[in-house]
């Protein structure tokens, strides 16, 4: 009980850190955006790769851009990968093999930073400094640039331009993500995060045996790891593993640096647009899901359902006694639910209605509040299904902030929305039937088939976490996984974008009597219906197969 009092008051302090950081984060990232000034470093830089910064781009520019940045990226992660070996700070580590090398490159360039790999034997300090820190910047930024040329889609009007994907992407990386990553890092190694570059440390134990100790710049990646919800652990236990993540006071650190741009874009979204109740609305509709989620699944797991954990007295299983079950259900909660990936326990042993809850934040389409930019395009997405709906409901043409919501405007936001199930659906089909897929599940019956359906959804999702008993270092997952990941990142921003520009090329309609008030209670309820329930129509089936038949077994 004293453990659940604690987690109560840790929860509490969350929130009201979250609240405080709302407004002050997300002025500050709609200023960044919205300036007209370039500072002296980003002029060096757009000179440099021959950048016009004051050249506003069309959608489809833009989306070019995003592409071509994506892919270059990939070969170049690759490439890093491969080339390990020759690279200083390799530590004698030989390069990663070719299929697990694409399946690494594509992870971490599209915000996945999904892992069939042990960090800390099989990475150098220059790949995971040099190659996965850097991209966990670059992806992170690319989300919020998307999100926020969506956000300009609504607040233009008779344009076709949405702004500069090179000038958002270096904003976001040099005024926002860079200066809160360093100043956190700072604060993780003064609470004992390891960052050093010294190598491994051999150690005699206690007992007399040879122990080796690996180091690392751990802190400077943890930081934006959570941050720009990326996840990829440097070491293989992630932020389990105690010079990732050493005390109760870190943990609650990182779950906020997890939520905290997610639960600030609404604040962006809000100012850029020039109403700030249509991002509080939104920001509700999140804040909503994400407290119901997170509910169940700490009740989910203090109540350990079934007979050994009842005899045990506890949910214990692949959790760290530091940090206890209700912050290891938080922690699982903000990292399925912002596309993070990050754990600090095994979710593979969480019990089934628990293990079933972080699948539905991912399948939810991890909009509560999502991962960094892309929590927010998916829930403005959302808002569009509902005053769709709405307009149905009275017979009228729908409209958002001003504009109609026409044939092409829904075209493009089904296809947005059946993408994901799309490729959740036939990857987790493939693996069923094929000799291969099977091959690497390790535990049969309804938990095998939750540990394919997580993994999918990870990859579709772009959130990276995995239950641990599904064998993803083999040539059918490392490809399977990583055409789920591209797929799953570049096929929505395609339909942003194009919504986007859909959107600036209108005018205004101004409000009338028969337009829904979309700042309001009914809009939010309307809202996170359609989430919750489009969601429910299309992955009932698998996990009626899977966590729910085993938790009812």
């Amino acid at each position: 009980m004293t453990t659940t009092y604690a987690a109560l008051l840790q929860i509490l302090a969350l929130v009201v850190a979250l609240a405080a950081a709302h407004r002050p984060l997300g002025d500050y990232l709609a200023r960044t955006l919205e300036s007209p000034r370039h500072t002296a470093p980003e002029r060096i830089a757009y000179r440099a790769f021959g950048v016009d910064p004051d050249a506003d781009q069309r959608w489809s520019v833009y989306l070019r851009a995003v592409i071509a940045f994506s892919l270059v990226s990939i070969v170049a992660l690759y490439a890093l990968l491969r080339l390990q070996a020759y690279l200083p700070y390799s530590l004698g580590r030989d390069g990663m093999p070719s299929l697990q090398s694409l399946n690494t490159a594509v992870s971490f360039v599209t915000n996945t930073n999904w892992q069939s790999y042990s960090g800390e034997a099989a990475l150098g300090y220059a790949a995971q400094m040099a190659g996965l820190a850097v991209q966990n910047f670059l992806s992170a930024a690319v989300g919020i640039a998307v999100a926020v040329a969506l956000v300009r889609g609504f607040a233009r009007t008779h344009s076709d331009r949405l702004g500069n994907f090179w000038v958002d992407l270096t904003r976001i990386t040099l005024r926002v993500l860079l200066p809160l990553a360093m100043v956190f890092a700072v604060v993780l190694i003064l609470n004992g995060v390891v960052q050093n570059v010294s190598g491994d440390t051999a150690v005699t134990t206690l007992g007399g045996a040879a122990q080796t100790i690996p180091g690392g710049p751990v802190a400077s990646q943890e930081a934006i790891k959570e941050l720009g919800t990326n996840g990829g652990g440097f070491y293989n236990a992630n932020s389990a593993h105690p010079f990732e993540n050493p005390n109760g006071l870190t943990n609650l650190l990182e779950i906020f640096l997890l939520l905290v741009i997610p639960f600030s874009l609404p604040r962006t979204f809000g100012r850029i647009v020039g109403d700030l109740r249509q991002g509080r609305a939104i920001l509700a509709v999140m804040a909503s899901i994400w407290a119901t989620t997170t509910g169940l699944l700490v009740w989910a797991e203090l109540s350990h359902q079934g007979p050994a954990l009842q005899l045990a007295g506890a949910a214990m299983e692949g959790k760290e006694v530091r940090f206890g079950v209700p912050m290891s259900a938080v922690f699982a909660s903000a990292t399925t639910s912002t596309s993070t990936g990050a754990v600090d326990a095994m979710h593979d042993s969480f019990t089934a209605f628990g293990g079933g809850l972080a699948i539905v934040n991912m399948v939810l389409g991890e909009v509560s509040p999502g991962g960094t930019g892309s929590g927010l395009y998916g829930m403005l997405v959302a808002a569009l299904v509902a005053v769709f709906v709405a307009g149905l409901m009275v017979g009228r043409t729908p409209e958002y902030l001003g504009k109609k919501i026409g044939a092409r405007e829904m075209k493009l936001v089904s296809l947005y929305i059946l993408t994901t199930p799309s490729i959740v659906l036939v990857g987790l089909g493939a693996a069923m039937a094929t000799d291969t897929g099977r091959a690497a599940i390790f535990n049969s019956g309804a938990h095998g088939l939750s540990e394919v359906l997580y993994g999918f959804a990870s990859a579709a999702n772009n959130n990276g976490s995995a239950f641990a008993g599904l064998g993803a270092n083999t040539d059918f997952y490392n490809v399977a996984l990583a055409v789920a990941m591209a797929l799953g990142r570049l096929l929505p921003i395609c339909f942003v974008l194009a919504l986007a520009g859909s959107l600036a090329q209108q005018g205004r309609v101004p409000a009338n009597a028969g337009t829904l008030p979309t700042h309001r209670p009914q809009f939010v309820l309307l809202t996170a219906g359609v989430v919750v329930i489009v969601a429910g129509l299309t992955f009932v089936p698998a996990l009626a197969l899977g966590p729910l038949a085993e938790g009812l077994s």
